[in-house]
């Protein structure tokens, strides 16, 4: 008897279950577009390569074009569509539109999936390529233009808006630390 090559999977998406059949090749980025209709994460190269198909699983960034489905069954996937609290937008979808962090908006659901785990890991004091002192005890390093650039490289822009993705980054960990809804000049 030959092994099954499908599955009846069950994902948990932005807080709310998902009972589907799949081929065991399929992947998180194809289940979540052509099966759940949840379309705000792109398919970009589908390499891996350009991040525009970033999602979150358990609150780290994943490229989802990457991940087969049948692995993300048991853990938390926040795609685009769960970031926003209902109506409102999340602090870095918000800055990510006062700045003008996007140009065509292809790349943007990916960026901004990368852009909440990059603001989590600089808060928990991960280092990057660029963090100048990586001792534990010296705590995460200041935020700065190179630091953000250097965590969101992965994610790539056709359109060039790097500058207005690095300061709704900036602008959005910002409002985060302190807590306010006030736009950082």
């Amino acid at each position: 008897m030959a092994p099954s090559t499908s599955s009846v999977i069950t994902l948990t998406i932005n807080g709310e279950k998902y009972t589907l059949p799949v081929d065991h090749r399929t992947t998180l980025l194809d289940a979540l577009r052509e099966r759940l209709d949840l379309t705000g994460t792109k398919k970009g190269c589908d390499q891996g390569q350009c991040g525009a198909c970033t999602v979150l699983l358990d609150g780290r960034r994943a490229v989802s074009c990457l991940q087969l489905a049948v692995a993300a069954e048991g853990r938390d996937v926040t795609t685009i569509e769960g970031v926003a609290d209902g109506d409102r937008l999340h602090p870095v979808q918000q800055a990510f539109l006062d700045l003008d962090g996007y140009q065509c908006g292809y790349c943007t659901p990916g960026q901004i999936c990368s852009a909440l785990a990059v603001i989590e890991e600089h808060a928990a004091g991960w280092p990057s390529a660029v963090t100048a002192d990586v001792r534990p005890e010296a705590g995460p390093p200041p935020l700065t233009a190179d630091e953000i650039r250097e965590r969101m490289s992965g994610n790539l822009c056709r359109c060039g808006a790097y500058v207005s993705i690095v300061q709704a980054v900036a602008q959005a960990a910002e409002v985060q630390a302190t807590g306010t809804e006030e736009a950082v000049a």
